[in-house]
Order: structure tokens, then sequence, then C-alpha cells
């Protein structure tokens, strides 16, 4: 399935990458790679194998909940590089879209 150039340079904007023209032209070739194969995945039957979510064992990587002593707004925002009425100030993420 080719991607487009059109493609590649909206995917990259939305991830907000400049790409030289090289770049544009090898994430192209890549990407159609990608949905080609993803397409010929889609092609197998799988209707006698059972929908499996890991073929590992479940085992929690979270520390237990534990409640403690919160650290006061001075403290948690001394490290920050921007602050306005004792909050975290950010810049907006979503322009140019």
């Amino acid at each position: 399935m080719p991607i487009s150039r059109n493609e590649v340079e909206h995917i990259a904007r939305l991830a907000r990458l400049e790409l030289t023209e090289d770049e544009i032209i090898r994430f192209q070739r890549q990407l159609s790679d990608i949905l080609d194969y993803a397409a010929r995945l889609g092609e197998l039957d799988t209707r006698h194998i059972p929908p499996t979510a890991t073929v590992l064992p479940l085992r929690s990587v979270l520390r237990p909940d534990e409640s403690g002593q919160p650290l006061a707004r001075e403290e948690l925002l001394k490290n920050a590089p921007l602050v306005q009425d004792g909050q975290f100030r950010t810049p907006p993420v979503m322009e140019d879209l």
C-alpha cells in the first residue's frame, strides 16, 4: 500500500518533525513497506487461534500505592522552568496544526 509524499509530510507535521528531502523519500518507502507487511498479515487465516493478549505470565511491575506526606507546593515548584499563580506553566502544544 503506497503512502504518498503528502501523507509523509502530514505525519511529520503532526509529530513536529522537520524532514529533509532524503528523509521524506526514505520514510515514504519505509512506511509503505510497513503497510504492505501489515496487509499481508491481515490475509492470514487466524480463525482457529484464540485471542491472546500475551504469551508471558502476567505480573505487575508497579509498586504498591502507599499514601504519604505530600510535598509542599514551594518544594514542588522550585525547579519548574515556568510558574504562574502557584502552578506549573507550560507552553501551548497545539499551535500551527
